[in-house]
């Protein structure tokens, strides 16, 4: 079968290594050595200034919703993965969607305004496939409006705009660092900040609220990652320069040889540095998508319509008509795209959707 993706794993013996450091040390969770080493490695590469590492990569949402939503109304995009309206929700506050770029396909800024209301707390934002939002727009709408911003940056690792990190945008960033991201600890997630109050708020949530072993800063829950996540992120750390070059190669390949005369792809943002986290394209219609799929599906080809549906169709977020996200919702898919996928089904894959397409 040829997947959507596959996981990248470094070296069994490269990761039981750091395993062992854990194991010598009967220490497997509550902030090891491993987890604070990855941290640092971390904070240098992606060049940030607060990170913290969790346990996967929605309770990083809930964790900034909790601080910054207070039960009220989150402005937030129907295109996205189903975790960021149902961390709104979880947190009891609620959804209000705003319509998409149709290029970008992020958040429409243009259209956020309007939906602000007094019960209006944050917007929480999606960068999309890695594509920044319009980050300058949104900034200076929150701070007309006395508003947080939450990015939603879990397809983001390694991506810069305007030679920053991603993370370095919004009052709290989240990533994550599931098996299926470039870089991953299996299971996992970080959240990031720019000032020491927001880290220290952060740090303490995800432990429980504590100030110590005895004493509370505050309200917290159980967000920490554990030194076997935190072993795989260590073993793969080295390759992180490899697997973003492997993924170029795929996307080139993509960009060069599939007919985009009948079809779509994402538009990345002016001044952005990408990170080739997934190949979406867009089809014509709905029907042209599902019969490529079951084209794909014969040749044992596993693509993924990805992000669907629109979220402001699931019923529990009780959403107003979204026309743009809707849209492309039913007519997006993400591509295989993986470390060491052969030539071979690359040409197998693009032939197979010229030939639908054109």
């Amino acid at each position: 079968m040829i997947p959507v993706t596959k996981t990248f794993l470094p070296p069994q013996e490269e990761y039981n290594s750091y395993v062992k450091r854990a194991w010598d040390k009967v220490w497997l969770t509550n902030r090891g050595e491993l987890t604070i080493e990855l941290e640092d490695k971390l904070k240098n590469y992606l060049n940030v200034p607060h990170i913290t590492i969790t346990n996967n990569g929605t309770i990083p949402l809930q964790i900034a919703l909790k601080l910054f939503g207070k039960g009220g109304e989150i402005i937030t995009t129907p295109f996205s993965y189903v975790a960021t309206s149902a961390a709104i929700v979880w947190e009891n506050c609620t959804p209000v969607f705003v319509d998409i770029n149709p290029e970008y396909l992020t958040i429409d800024e243009t259209k956020i305004e309007a939906a602000i209301t007094s019960k209006t707390t944050a917007i929480l934002a999606t960068h999309v496939f890695g594509n920044p939002c319009a980050i300058e727009a949104i900034a200076a709408i929150a701070e007309k409006h006395n508003l947080k911003v939450i990015y939603d940056a879990a397809h983001c690792f390694g991506v810069t705009y305007n030679n920053e990190s991603i993370f370095q945008f919004g009052d709290v960033s989240t990533c994550s660092f599931h098996a299926t991201k470039l870089f991953h600890t299996g299971e996992g997630g970080a959240m990031f900040c720019k000032d020491e109050e927001t880290q220290h708020t952060l740090f303490y949530s995800h432990n429980f609220g504590h100030n110590g072993p005895l004493a509370f800063h505050g309200l917290g829950i159980n967000a920490k990652i554990s030194e076997l996540q935190s072993a795989m992120g260590l073993a793969l750390f080295p390759y992180m320069e490899h697997i973003i070059a492997e993924r170029k190669k795929v996307t080139d390949f993509y960009n060069a040889n599939l007919n985009f005369k009948n079809l779509k792809n994402i538009k990345i943002r002016e001044n952005t540095e990408w990170n080739y986290s997934y190949y979406p394209v867009i089809f014509e219609s709905e029907a042209i998508l599902l019969e490529v799929q079951e084209a794909l599906a014969k040749e044992n080809i596993q693509p993924r319509r990805y992000f669907y549906p629109s979220l402001n169709t699931i019923p529990y977020t009780n959403g107003a008509e979204m026309p743009v996200s809707e849209s492309i919702a039913s007519r997006v898919m993400c591509l295989p795209l993986y470390v060491g996928l052969p030539t071979l089904d690359l040409e197998k894959i693009t032939a197979i959707i010229n030939t639908i397409t054109s």
